[in-house]
């Protein structure tokens, strides 16, 4: 059997009972987060180093905050805040801040600052702060000790929800309240444990998956098929967004947390239907198989050294979040019974994939590659993509020269192309709708 968890988003049907008590929480989750990002930044500036979220738990387990929610809310709070820190921490864009504090300032006609508020952050609940009544579709989400009160069937917050026609919620693991700001109501997001039989894999063929910056993956088949996914959108969103967040008064304040919250969405969205794609077309040619470029490879030159993309390609970088992106690949594929493997991808983007000749001139532009050897001339992504599939710095010399003979290199040079649309995931080119931010 295979374990999954599957997300089902809820509406809560007694939002005007509960909402005073998913406020207070919310709040809480916010000062928690401002108390432990100022110990962080204290640490920071006395050691050089940021504490984990371990350490951040032993330091506030006692602080007033900590008790504004059940404990392993609270937890889930400083996980969180040590996940950004570590995400600053490791971007190499100077432009980059640590994360900023959660809350929204008021001011008068003169600017002056008459009013503080914190805004309503996102309350997690794990398996000992739920109580899960099926039959009513209800949950029981634990109050913090500082939200308690008297008589004792006031210890929880009693939520009824409802769920998208034909979800059944069984085996909840995990509640996560979530404000929306343009809807200014709570719902649920509920994660659910489920077990599926063990598939057998499509087939027994290998695809290679290079991740890069102007095309944000590029795939080979080993079917003489190739697709590119270029990351236009990706990109136009990681400019945007920054731009907006910055004309905000406040960084932490109500409009910057929306801005954050949808570039985040859109991002996460991105980052599922490319995984759903790539696995769909997989499972299309019969792959078992999905080799993926070693994500050092992408970060880091062959001395270890962080690689210089330039200032807007740092910037790109960080925010794609390949590793992000891979476990979300991963994922999937194992749903399919795909096997998904990294390997190195040292030389792979200047290695010809065809005779195997390796030579830093080989590619003259970044999208495309010339062997003088083989007198070809291909992208350059998709020969990456190849070398990735063969996984050339495992494989004997005998794995060059698999598309010579009776094989066209065409495909090597014109692949498909695949655009992101918003409303309906990726298509070919030609039909893909363009959309604003």
């Amino acid at each position: 059997m295979l374990e999954v968890h599957r997300t089902y988003r809820a509406e809560i049907r007694n939002h005007s009972q509960v909402e005073g008590s998913l406020d207070r929480h919310g709040w809480s989750a916010s000062k928690l987060w401002n108390v432990a990002n100022y110990h962080s930044r204290e640490v920071w500036e006395e050691t050089g180093e940021i504490p984990d979220h371990e350490e951040l738990k032993d330091e506030l387990k006692t602080h007033p905050t900590y008790k504004g929610l059940h404990s392993q809310s609270s937890q889930r709070v400083l996980e969180e805040l040590a996940e950004a820190f570590n995400s600053w921490y490791s971007s190499d864009d100077d432009r980059d801040n640590p994360p900023g504090y959660r809350k929204e300032n008021y001011y008068d006609d003169e600017g002056r600052c008459v009013h503080e508020e914190h805004p309503r952050s996102t309350i997690t609940w794990k398996q000992h702060g739920i109580r899960h009544d099926t039959k009513n579709s209800r949950v029981r989400l634990s109050k913090g000790a500082n939200h308690k009160e008297h008589p004792k069937a006031w210890e929880y917050i009693l939520v009824e929800y409802e769920t998208r026609p034909g979800v059944t919620v069984e085996n909840l693991q995990q509640v996560r309240a979530v404000y929306d700001q343009q809807k200014e109501r709570w719902e649920l997001h509920l994660v659910c444990k489920d077990e599926i039989e063990t598939p057998n894999a499509p087939g027994n063929e290998t695809a290679g998956v290079d991740l890069g910056i102007s095309n944000f993956a590029a795939v080979a088949y080993s079917t003489e098929d190739a697709d590119l996914y270029p990351g236009n959108r990706l990109k136009q969103d990681g400019y945007y967004f920054p731009k907006e967040i910055a004309k905000c008064d406040n960084s932490g304040g109500d409009r910057a947390t929306r801005l954050h919250h949808k570039w985040s969405e859109r991002r996460t969205h991105f980052f599922h239907s490319l995984a759903k794609h790539i696995i769909e077309r997989c499972v299309e040619k019969g792959v078992g198989r999905i080799n993926v470029g070693d994500l050092e490879g992408v970060r880091e030159n062959e001395k270890g050294e962080s690689k210089n993309w330039g200032k807007h390609g740092n910037l790109d970088l960080h925010g794609w979040a390949f590793d992000r992106f891979t476990s979300i690949l991963e994922y999937k594929a194992k749903v399919e019974g795909i096997e998904v493997v990294e390997v190195s991808e040292r030389d792979t983007s200047k290695t010809c994939c065809v005779c195997g000749k390796e030579d830093d001139s080989q590619r003259v532009e970044r999208g495309l590659y010339v062997c003088e050897d083989c007198n070809v001339a291909f992208n350059a992504d998709v020969n990456g993509a190849e070398n990735i599939r063969l996984n050339i710095n495992e494989s004997n010399s005998e794995s060059f020269g698999q598309l010579s003979g009776d094989r066209s290199t065409g495909w090597l040079a014109q692949p498909g192309v695949y655009l992101y649309d918003l409303s309906c995931g990726f298509q070919p080119q030609a039909e893909v709708v363009d959309s604003k931010p």
